[in-house]
Protein backbone atom coordinates (compact mmCIF):
# COMPACT_ATOMS: atom_id res chain seq x y z
CA UNK A 1 0.00 0.00 0.00
CA UNK A 2 1.39 3.01 -0.90
CA UNK A 3 2.00 6.26 1.74
CA UNK A 4 -0.85 7.86 2.70
CA UNK A 5 -2.41 11.48 1.67
CA UNK A 6 -4.53 13.61 3.94
CA UNK A 7 -7.06 15.72 1.56
CA UNK A 8 -9.97 17.62 2.67
CA UNK A 9 -13.73 17.38 1.17
CA UNK A 10 -17.49 17.65 1.51
CA UNK A 11 -19.55 15.54 0.76
CA UNK A 12 -23.84 15.19 1.37
CA UNK A 13 -24.30 14.48 5.46
CA UNK A 14 -26.29 11.01 4.76
CA UNK A 15 -23.76 9.57 2.56
CA UNK A 16 -20.93 10.74 5.27
CA UNK A 17 -22.87 9.38 7.88
CA UNK A 18 -23.52 5.82 5.97
CA UNK A 19 -20.45 5.50 5.46
CA UNK A 20 -19.21 6.14 8.81
CA UNK A 21 -21.96 3.68 9.86
CA UNK A 22 -20.98 0.93 7.57
CA UNK A 23 -16.83 1.73 8.92
CA UNK A 24 -18.08 0.81 12.16
CA UNK A 25 -20.15 -2.06 11.33
CA UNK A 26 -17.42 -3.73 9.79
CA UNK A 27 -14.69 -2.65 12.67
CA UNK A 28 -12.83 -0.59 10.15
CA UNK A 29 -11.79 2.75 10.14
CA UNK A 30 -13.05 5.50 7.75
CA UNK A 31 -10.29 6.16 5.89
CA UNK A 32 -10.22 2.72 5.02
CA UNK A 33 -13.95 2.37 3.72
CA UNK A 34 -13.55 5.42 1.69
CA UNK A 35 -10.29 4.52 0.15
CA UNK A 36 -12.02 1.04 -1.13
CA UNK A 37 -14.60 3.17 -2.45
CA UNK A 38 -12.72 5.52 -3.97
CA UNK A 39 -10.52 2.99 -5.64
CA UNK A 40 -13.72 0.68 -7.09
CA UNK A 41 -15.15 4.11 -8.31
CA UNK A 42 -11.90 4.51 -10.10
CA UNK A 43 -12.48 0.64 -11.38
CA UNK A 44 -15.60 1.15 -12.83
CA UNK A 45 -15.20 4.56 -14.80
CA UNK A 46 -11.53 2.35 -16.12
CA UNK A 47 -14.30 -0.74 -17.26
CA UNK A 48 -16.85 1.74 -18.90
CA UNK A 49 -13.94 4.01 -20.37
CA UNK A 50 -12.38 0.75 -22.10
CA UNK A 51 -16.22 -0.63 -22.90
CA UNK A 52 -17.13 2.45 -24.94
CA UNK A 53 -13.36 2.33 -26.94
CA UNK A 54 -14.47 -1.19 -27.87
CA UNK A 55 -18.28 0.08 -29.24
CA UNK A 56 -16.48 2.67 -31.14
CA UNK A 57 -13.97 0.21 -33.00
CA UNK A 58 -16.84 -2.11 -33.71
CA UNK A 59 -18.83 0.60 -35.10
CA UNK A 60 -16.05 1.48 -37.14
CA UNK A 61 -15.72 -1.40 -38.27
CA UNK A 62 -19.38 -1.72 -39.30
CA UNK A 63 -18.77 0.94 -41.52
CA UNK A 64 -15.83 0.28 -43.18
CA UNK A 65 -16.76 -3.21 -43.88
CA UNK A 66 -20.78 -3.01 -43.83
CA UNK A 67 -20.73 -4.41 -47.71
CA UNK A 68 -18.63 -7.85 -46.33
CA UNK A 69 -20.75 -8.42 -43.25
CA UNK A 70 -23.87 -8.43 -45.50
CA UNK A 71 -22.49 -10.74 -48.07
CA UNK A 72 -21.16 -13.08 -45.12
CA UNK A 73 -24.86 -13.03 -43.36
CA UNK A 74 -26.69 -14.85 -46.16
Amino acid sequence: MSALRKFSSQAEAEVLEAMQQLAASEGRQFQAVLGEAMREYLNRKRQQTARRNVLEAFQQSLKERDELYRSLAK
